[in-house]
């Protein structure tokens, strides 16, 4: 301890001549909240249909030990995450996670089938966000939901995703955090279609019905998420960028950037500013794709760390809910949660230790070997030094000790399961 406490010594004096103050980065640290995505524990299967196969263009490869199986034992598996990763966060829910013995379909769904999720988030002092599951279901197998031609199949979507919308809100007012629903749809064509417009037109109209009533924003707030392509639609998503930004735009809406839903060599960071601009707020998902939208577990790279840069250099994690989305079931499902999280946190602390007004000014000087030099000089600062502080101060575990205590809970618990 004492050696984290000379080290962070050091740190702070050489960050200070920077013009950079380490204690108050890490006071906005700790008020930044992550949305963790609870379909990393297992496999995105939920409980409401355990008979149902993955479908909506959604792949989990690996079969390591220990999924959960039920709803305490997901809660379980979070609680242990949890106590690797500093701060106090939020949990992201799928409908298909609903706490119930019921045998109940998705519109039938009522804030009451999330009772027990609430009961468990005031206990951990967590918030929860809220997505309606337009996948994995009979009603999804043509490939299409709430943009369906089929009239039954999408009133049935529209249905479910108005009671999402109610969850959520629900949400918000026990747990005193708003509750961000996101709305994405897998809808789309494997070929090339003669007809562009009508299946838009038909999402624009069910999205219209799905919003019409008045939601306390306070308590929960709108999310719509584009992709540019999947598994099984390949040519053509219904819910494009433009029309997923043109939608957030015009009905004051919030829009969700998924790393993973760009061309491959598209970036989000770049977007985040500008989508800022004309929206109040946003939702990201944080994810890493290889080549496609793969969802694997998040490392600290380039782009994460651009991404923590565009939310920290002008603020803009005040109007920002950072989610992850990202499943890999060839690993520790644990483990993918702590590394994932603690990435995302350490990007977002390494941008605050960023001296950002000195390098503003050189970019306004016209300075640019200045700002380059600076950019390049600040790399190699103590920030691993900072984070173990940050760690120590929150009562985790600092550096890799936590993989010790992942490995026993997987013995004594994961490798118990059937």
């Amino acid at each position: 301890m004492s050696e984290i406490n000379e080290a962070y010594a050091l740190a702070k004096k050489a960050y200070a001549r920077l013009g950079v103050d380490t204690d108050q980065a890490i006071e906005v640290l700790k008020k930044i909240k992550i949305s963790l995505h609870c379909w990393q524990g297992d496999d995105v299967a939920g409980f409401l249909f355990k008979d149902q196969a993955l479908s909506g263009g959604i792949q989990v490869t690996g079969n390591y030990p220990g999924a959960a199986t039920n709803v305490q034992e997901l809660r379980q598996d979070i609680e242990k995450a949890l106590t690797f990763i500093p701060g106090k966060h939020k949990v992201n829910l799928h409908a298909i996670y609903a706490d119930t013995d019921e045998k109940v379909d998705l519109d039938q769904l009522e804030p009451r089938h999330f009772e027990g999720w609430v009961n468990w988030a005031k206990q951990q002092g967590l918030g929860l966000d809220f997505n309606p599951t337009c996948f994995s279901h009979p009603r999804a197998h043509s490939g299409f939901t709430i943009s369906s031609a089929d009239k039954e199949t999408r009133d049935f979507w529209i249905r479910h995703c108005k009671k999402s919308r109610k969850i959520g809100e629900y949400f918000g007012k026990e747990l005193g955090q708003t509750c961000v629903t996101n709305f994405w749809f897998p809808d789309g064509y494997k070929d090339i279609p003669v007809d562009r417009e009508a299946p838009r037109q038909r999402m624009k109209s069910a999205l219209d019905e799905v919003f019409l009533e008045e939601i306390d924003t306070n308590c929960n707030i709108d999310a719509v998420e584009s992709k540019v392509f999947g598994i099984g639609t390949e040519s053509y998503v219904v819910g494009s960028n433009e029309f997923c930004l043109g939608y957030a735009v015009r009905n004051n809406k919030t829009v969700c950037l998924d790393a993973g839903h760009f061309h491959p060599t598209e970036v989000i960071s770049d977007k985040i500013a500008t989508v800022l601009m004309f929206t109040d707020q946003l939702l990201l998902h944080v994810s890493r794709p290889v080549r496609w939208d793969s969802d694997h577990v998040v490392i600290m790279d380039d782009e994460l760390n651009h991404i923590a840069q565009s939310l920290v250099r002008s603020k803009l994690y005040e109007r920002t809910h950072i989610g992850l989305d990202f499943f890999d079931g060839s690993i520790n499902r644990i483990a993918a949660w702590v590394i994932g999280s603690r990435n995302m946190i350490k990007a977002l602390l390494k941008a605050l230790l960023e001296p950002t007004e000195e390098l503003r000014q050189l970019e306004l000087d016209g300075d640019y070997t200045g700002r380059l030099a600076m950019l390049e000089e600040i790399k190699t600062y103590p920030f691993g030094a900072v984070w173990d502080y940050y760690c120590r101060t929150m009562g985790v575990p600092v550096r890799e000790s936590w993989l010790a205590e992942v490995k026993k809970y997987e013995n004594e618990v994961l490798k118990t399961r059937t």
